[in-house]
């Protein structure tokens, strides 16, 4: 925590324990929502049923809605369904459906009945689509004009506009309300007022259908430098628009998500504090992973039964090939996990890609291969023990050798090629592509390549 978030922490938490209600007011008069927020994150129920106590109405709806969903899921047992209420019909329609997400489905309806039915109205339509679509994250406050306006008609809509809102651009639409295209606010500014507003049309106006996943609107923000992008339904009508600063939040989420999906947990596991949650959470993606490497161990205890000088020299080295042939799997997972997520037309092509890494995979297996081959060459002979019977002789050390340049190589490749093909298969059956890059595909990753290395081996020395 930054010093000066310190300084105000403790600042905030000794007007609290004085009970110095008119100074605390003060303060929080003078602070930011953001800065509020996090201090309600850090103290106890008390503390901030005193803080949304001293803060007006409005100020309470944004700090509600910044807080993190851990912190927003017991301030929610802590304000009564009336006030919820009140401060959801203080936040913009967007914000108020995604802080209404995570109430249970019986205090939705509550609080929707709650507040005036026109902001029910419009919380409903975006709360019925899916939350990570462009319908999902719009704002349905927009400001459209009929294509027959003039600059003039336009901007003496924007001014009678009764809507505390940045606005970037106006929205031209025919009779029936079907999208026809923007115009840049400052084209309204340098226009004569007579100028028709279907004239200033931005050509090829880009825009996004309400099921556009946010993933891909992030993507069309970022190529083209968006600030604000309209949203239409499936009949071409106007609906909502989303601005640049919700695509933010968008790719924070969206990052947040392939992080703990390459983890193994879950975003869930911050919607509560308790830690028999988070912990549950992460025991559903490591049990498999410990039958994963029960299957490992199988796979070694398979070949116990081979002669048991060569299987003691060969197990010493299974480490080192489940380890390195997984991190290369990752590596190539992890660039075309990135790759899909941010929408590169590259990457969007599995035979470019696939030309492109399984070169580059030849390569590292080949010098993995090599260099291994090496070190296992010498590393038995630093701790070499004449007395001890287990020593093997020079051509069983050689095809232990051999196997494992070899059994490195192919693990390497066949580790690259699942990282390569699981985030495309992923993707086409809709399972998020990070899940490729995850613990349960790594611990796959193992098997296989101790299976490579130890069949090899006894093949070799057979």
């Amino acid at each position: 925590m930054a010093r000066k978030q310190k300084q105000l922490l403790q600042k905030m938490i000794s007007l609290l324990e004085a009970n110095q209600a008119s100074e605390l007011t003060t303060l929080l008069n003078e602070l930011r929502t953001s800065d509020i927020a996090e201090v309600v994150e850090l103290v106890d129920n008390e503390q901030r049923r005193t803080i949304f106590d001293a803060l007006n109405k409005e100020i309470s709806a944004e700090v509600l809605e910044k807080v993190d969903e851990a912190t927003r899921g017991e301030l929610f047992e802590m304000l009564g369904e009336k006030e919820l209420a009140n401060l959801v019909s203080e936040l913009d329609p967007d914000d108020a459906a995604d802080v209404l997400q995570e109430l249970p489905e019986a205090d939705v309806t509550e609080v929707l009945e709650s507040i005036p039915p026109d902001e029910s109205k419009q919380i409903k339509n975006l709360m019925s689509y899916s939350e990570d679509s462009a319908g999902g994250i719009m704002d349905p406050i927009v400001i459209s004009v009929p294509e027959n306006a003039t600059v003039e008609q336009a901007i003496n809509k924007i001014r009678a506009a009764e809507i505390d809102e940045d606005f970037f651009s106006v929205f031209v639409v025919d009779k029936n309300h079907c999208f026809l295209g923007d115009v840049r606010i400052r084209f309204l500014i340098i226009k004569p007022e007579d100028t028709k507003i279907s004239s200033c049309i931005e050509p090829d106006s880009i825009y996004v259908t309400a099921n556009a996943d946010q993933e891909e609107v992030r993507n069309i923000f970022s190529k083209n430098d968006l600030i604000v992008v309209p949203v239409l339904d499936e009949e071409h009508k106007l609906i909502g628009r989303i601005t640049a600063d919700r695509i933010i939040e968008v790719a924070e989420e969206e990052a947040a998500e392939d992080l703990y999906a390459m983890a193994g947990t879950d975003a869930d596991e911050l919607d509560d504090v308790s830690v028999i949650r988070a912990a549950r959470i992460r025991m559903t993606w490591l049990l498999p992973c410990l039958v994963g490497t029960a299957v490992t161990a199988l796979v070694m205890m398979f070949f116990k039964g081979y002669n048991p000088v060569i299987y003691v020299a060969a197990v010493a080295f299974v480490p080192m090939i489940a380890a390195i042939s997984g991190n290369a799997g990752l590596q190539t997972s992890t660039i075309v996990v990135s790759g899909l997520a941010t929408g590169h037309l590259v990457a969007l092509r599995l035979t470019q890609v696939f030309n492109r890494e399984v070169r580059i995979a030849m390569l590292v297996a080949v010098s993995c291969g090599i260099i291994g081959a090496i070190v296992c060459s010498f590393l038995p002979y630093l701790i070499n023990d004449p007395a001890n019977p287990t020593q093997t002789n020079f051509s069983d050390h050689f095809a232990i050798v051999m196997a494992f340049g070899i059994g490195m190589s192919s693990a390497i490749m066949v580790a690259t090629t699942l990282g390569l093909f699981l985030p495309f298969l992923f993707r086409k059956i809709g399972i998020d592509p990070a899940i490729s890059s995850g613990p349960l595909v790594t611990t796959a990753n193992d098997s296989i390549s101790v299976a490579i290395y130890l069949t090899l081996t006894f093949w070799l020395v057979s």
